[in-house]
């Protein structure tokens, strides 16, 4: 009978720190100037399978994400960003990309409006 309880207790034990791992928080930095490039930032990442959070700040430029690492991982996180048209450390959007954005995010040119009043 202990066996049995031990099992039992070892079994949702497994499952209660299996589902823990799953949904990790993670931030870095993404460029971007204002309210339209948050969209835009926020949109790309909502659309990879396993983001289940995304929040772009617009005077920090840091990005807070809740993901499931079990779908996705930062780099198909920020290949989706650099595809819309915006840089992150490792990564960089190409110049086709980047030219394609609205004038008014154009952040490798001006950075002296970072308020997100656009």
């Amino acid at each position: 009978m202990k066996k049995i309880i031990l099992g039992v207790v070892f079994a949702f034990v497994s499952v209660v720190v299996s589902a823990q791992e799953k949904n990790k928080k993670m931030s870095f930095e993404v460029d971007g100037k204002c309210v339209m490039c948050k969209e835009r930032i926020e949109q790309a990442v909502l659309g990879v399978k396993g983001v289940k959070y995304a929040s772009w700040d617009i005077p920090t430029h840091e990005l807070s994400l809740i993901v499931d690492e079990r779908k996705t991982n930062a780099m198909k996180i920020k290949t989706a960003i650099v595809a819309v048209g915006h840089d992150t450390k490792e990564l960089k959007a190409t110049e086709e990309v980047y030219d394609k954005i609205h004038p008014c995010c154009k952040y490798r040119e001006d950075n002296t409006d970072d308020s997100g009043k656009h």
